[in-house]
């Protein structure tokens, strides 16, 4: 399974960008989908999730500006980001945690990354 991530670029503080995650097959038995990112010089952190119920979780910095969906149909999973600032700069990742046949054991699908820049 490949992961595509896209929709990065750069933007001044206060614009909005969408990234997309496409799947080259469908993904079964999904435990979570998610978005990490990395800043220079920093550990990758998880920005937002959203678990195999639907439920949704999101780091601190990010609640109330990004949003997280799925598109189970297109195989897509899509980061909307709003009001963005600065210190969101960072390679950002796709991640998709789905288990195996039995059911106990993971794996995890990572895209290539894109990159976000937003200026001030």
């Amino acid at each position: 399974v490949q992961l595509q991530a896209s929709g990065g670029g750069s933007v001044q503080a206060g614009g909005s960008l969408r990234l997309s995650c496409a799947a080259s097959e469908r993904i079964l038995r999904i435990n979570a989908m998610n978005w990490y990112r990395q800043s220079p010089g920093k550990q990758r952190e998880l920005a937002a999730g959203v678990g195999r119920g639907g439920s949704t979780n999101y780091a601190d910095a990010v609640k109330g500006r990004f949003t997280i969906s799925r598109d189970s149909a297109k195989n897509t999973m899509y980061l909307e980001m709003n009001n963005l600032k600065p210190e969101d700069t960072a390679v950002y990742y796709c991640n998709v945690n789905a288990y195996r046949h039995d059911w106990t054991t993971r794996d995890d699908y990572w895209g290539q990354g894109t990159q976000v820049t937003v200026s001030s």
